[in-house]
């Protein structure tokens, strides 16, 4: 009789531990649960960001002495071949009006080995990274150097240009045309097909507020500060907005497979798609298509410098270029120039009077 009571009151302890255990494992599991919770995005509101560690939130005062100035921000694979052509730009300009900031491949310096003109020298920057020609790099790489011209207060003006790209006005002419104007240039317009778009992106990108153009613009600091600290937008492109089929060989081997997918290049939407969602709220080529001497003739030229309006296909509207609410030439600078072609620019005497002592050898 003494054995089964004293079982029994075992028993009865082990069941009571377990109860208590199970209990206390519940308690665990739902403060677990909990806090899993409030840490995940809603899926009716979008998702908050990290800020990016390159490019801090803060932006320096913008109060400055002196006359504002242009940041010409040149996108460069390695260095900037068509240098003597921007040599006999800037120095008919005021140095006081300008700056220059240069993104090329890490570790390269741009001293008197590797460029023909003073003005890029020590101009590179020492946080640039390795770009891919339609990946988010492209992207980031824009941002690293809107970041680092932001730093200078007088910098009011902000013009993105490629290492192909010539002017195709002298100094003062752009200089007054950008400075002139309270507004940002950027090409945009509706991508009617849309194809690019992933319904991943929304609800932080919703399909309306995608947007499509050039990735050679002109901002005012007021844009220029809203790409920089675009914590919610960017993410979102460099997840879901990425080159088919990408760079990189062996994944071209999933073209076996046949499975289509998007071919999103984000420097064509990036900036488009960011600005509109705001108003509502070395190994791998860049680009095949090049501008050759023969096409950088007088009447080309003036063709291109002619254009006073934009039509947009998609959204059936045509917009005229304005500067002191004048229309005026839409294009102030034109890319994918050989260097022969520059050579026949200076030629024609576009930017200043052609030194022979300074012609490259092309040949």
């Amino acid at each position: 009789m003494a054995k089964k009571r004293a079982s029994s009151s075992s028993m009865s302890r082990l069941l009571s531990f377990v109860s208590r255990l199970f209990i206390v494992l519940s308690v665990i599991l739902c403060l677990l649960a909990f806090l899993r919770l409030i840490h995940s995005p809603s899926k009716d509101q979008p998702p908050v960001f990290a800020s990016p560690t390159r490019f801090p939130a803060a932006i320096r005062d913008n109060q400055f002495e002196g006359p504002p100035k242009v940041a010409f921000l040149f996108l460069a694979r390695r260095d900037l071949p068509l240098d003597f052509l921007w040599n006999t730009f800037f120095k008919n300009g005021d140095a006081a009006n300008f700056s220059i900031y240069i993104h090329s491949e890490p570790g390269f310096v741009f001293d008197e080995p590797t460029t023909r003109s003073a003005f890029f020298h020590g101009r590179q920057l020492n946080n640039s990274i390795q770009v891919g020609w339609g990946e988010s790099s492209m992207i980031e790489a824009e941002r690293i150097l809107l970041q680092e011209a932001l730093s200078d207060p007088a910098n009011q003006r902000f013009v993105l240009l490629s290492d192909s790209c010539v002017p195709l006005y002298n100094f003062s002419y752009i200089y007054n045309y950008i400075i002139s104007s309270p507004k940002s240039f950027v090409d945009s317009f509706v991508d009617g097909h849309a194809f690019r778009y992933d319904p991943k992106m929304a609800p932080t990108i919703p399909k309306e507020r995608w947007r499509k153009g050039s990735q050679w613009i002109a901002l005012v600091r007021r844009h220029a500060e809203i790409i920089v600290n675009d914590k919610t937008v960017f993410p979102v492109f460099r997840k879901f907005c990425k080159r088919w089929p990408p760079g990189d060989l062996k994944w071209r081997r999933k073209l076996l497979t046949f499975e289509q997918k998007r071919n999103c290049i984000p420097d064509e939407h990036y900036v488009q798609t960011l600005l509109a969602s705001a108003a509502g709220s070395k190994k791998r080529s860049w680009h095949p298509i090049k501008f050759d001497f023969a096409d950088a003739g007088p009447q080309k030229m003036r063709e291109i410098k002619d254009i006073d309006h934009v039509y947009y296909e998609s959204e059936g509207r045509t917009e005229f270029c304005r500067a002191n609410s004048e229309v005026a030439p839409c294009y102030l600078f034109a890319r994918k120039f050989t260097l022969g072609a520059a050579v026949r620019i200076m030629r024609e005497g576009l930017v200043g009077p052609y030194e022979v002592r300074s012609k490259p050898n092309i040949y």
